[in-house]
C-alpha cells in the first residue's frame, strides 16, 4: 500500500468533494485523514489516501477535476509513518480581536517556545474581526502558567485577546 497526499484548490461550487472522493473510490483509494475548508470563496482540500494505485495514475484520474480550469489538484506519494501520539496534553488556544499582521506568527511562536506543536489551525476574517482556532499539544513538562503568560504578553502586544483551555479526554 502506499499513500498518497492529495491537494484540491480553486474557486468553490458544489460537487467538488464528491467527485474528487469517488474518483478515489474506483481506484481503490481508502481517505485516512482529510480536511476541507472554503477560504474566502476559494475550495481548498487535503487528504491522505492509502491503496495500491500509482501516482500517475491517481493524476490522470483526477485530470478530469481541472478540465474547467477552476481547479488545481496536486497528488504527491508520501512515506508511511505512524502518526505520532500526543506526548503531552490537548488544549484549545483561541485568539480573537482587531486584524493585523502579525498575529499568528507571534502567538504560534509562544506555543513552539515551549515545545507545543499546532495539530489543527483556523483563522476568519469577518469585518475587522479576527478569529484564530488552534489545536495544540504541549509537552508534560511544560508550565501551564508560563504558557499562558507568555500568550497574554504576545496578545497584549498585539491588542488581542487569547484563551488557552484544556480539552477534556472524552472531547476527543
Amino acid at each position: 500500500m502506499t499513500l498518497h497526499a492529495i491537494t484540491v484548490l480553486g474557486h468553490d461550487r458544489p460537487g467538488i468533494i464528491a467527485e474528487t472522493t469517488a474518483i478515489l473510490g474506483s481506484l481503490g483509494l481508502n481517505l485516512e485523514d482529510s480536511t476541507m475548508t472554503l477560504l474566502r470563496g476559494h475550495f481548498a482540500m487535503m487528504l491522505i489516501s492509502d491503496g495500491d494505485a500509482a501516482t500517475a495514475a491517481i493524476e490522470g484520474a483526477l485530470a478530469s477535476l481541472t478540465a474547467g480550469g477552476d481547479l488545481t489538484v496536486t497528488v504527491r506519494e508520501v512515506p508511511l509513518e505512524q502518526a505520532a501520539s500526543a506526548a503531552g496534553s490537548s488544549w484549545v488556544l483561541t485568539v480573537h480581536g482587531g486584524d493585523r499582521p502579525g498575529i499568528v506568527s507571534s502567538i504560534v511562536a509562544r506555543v513552539a517556545a515551549v515545545g507545543g506543536n499546532i495539530t489543527d489551525l483556523t483563522t476568519r476574517l469577518a469585518g475587522e474581526l479576527y478569529l484564530l482556532v488552534a489545536e495544540v499539544d504541549l509537552p508534560r513538562e511544560a508550565d501551564i502558567d508560563a504558557v499562558r503568560a507568555g500568550l497574554a504578553e504576545a496578545a497584549a502586544e498585539l491588542g488581542v485577546g487569547v484563551t488557552l483551555s484544556a480539552v477534556e479526554a472524552d472531547e476527543l
